[in-house]
């Protein structure tokens, strides 16, 4: 079942479910969710191993960053691939998982979003993928809003989330064992 915006706002009020939301998504909210916004732009380097017990992401460079409220912008040119991180933060119980649509007019400029499904348990910002697959470059303002998140109620039992990106962290930024 997807919560609806009055369920979500107040679990916004009452147990922080998603924190830094834009006045727009405090107030009037769209959907059946919140449309989330671009804070800080990377461009990966280097290598990846994805191996059975242990994994490396590539390196990282952050090329973009939202700064209180001071919108820059960031063209990404046709072909290229970025990770994005979100301004808010989820705080997501134990009975909510998050999953993501991307806005219309993100795939209308030639823009691919790349998501994940959040776990019930994680904490932090959001980590999600661009890439431009259409023939045109595109423009970026930071603070844009480019994701929504729908958050379904899970019935039954649950693992909480235990894995190493909590808290929103970008790269392994070296190898390391899975837990």
């Amino acid at each position: 079942m997807i919560l609806g915006t009055d369920i979500l706002l107040k679990l916004v009020r009452e147990r922080k479910l998603v924190e830094g939301l834009s006045e727009r998504e405090l107030e009037n909210p769209e959907g059946a969710g919140f449309d989330l916004r671009l804070g800080e732009l990377y461009r990966i380097n280097g290598e990846a191993f994805l191996g059975v017990t242990e994994r490396k992401t590539p390196d990282i460079e952050l090329v973009a960053k939202f700064n209180d409220g001071t919108a820059g912008a960031f063209t990404i040119m046709p072909g290229e691939y970025y990770l994005a991180k979100t301004i808010e933060k989820v705080n997501t119980p134990e009975n909510i998982t998050i999953n993501f649509k991307p806005r219309t007019t993100t795939f209308r400029s030639g823009l691919s979003i790349r998501t994940g499904n959040v776990a019930p348990g994680y904490k932090g910002e959001l980590i999600f993928a661009v890439k431009n697959d259409g023939p045109v470059p595109v423009t970026l303002e930071l603070g844009t809003r480019i994701v929504h998140a729908q958050f379904s109620l899970v019935e039954g039992a649950v693992n909480s989330y235990r894995g190493q990106w909590q808290g929103g962290r970008v790269t392994t930024g070296g190898v390391e064992r899975q837990v």
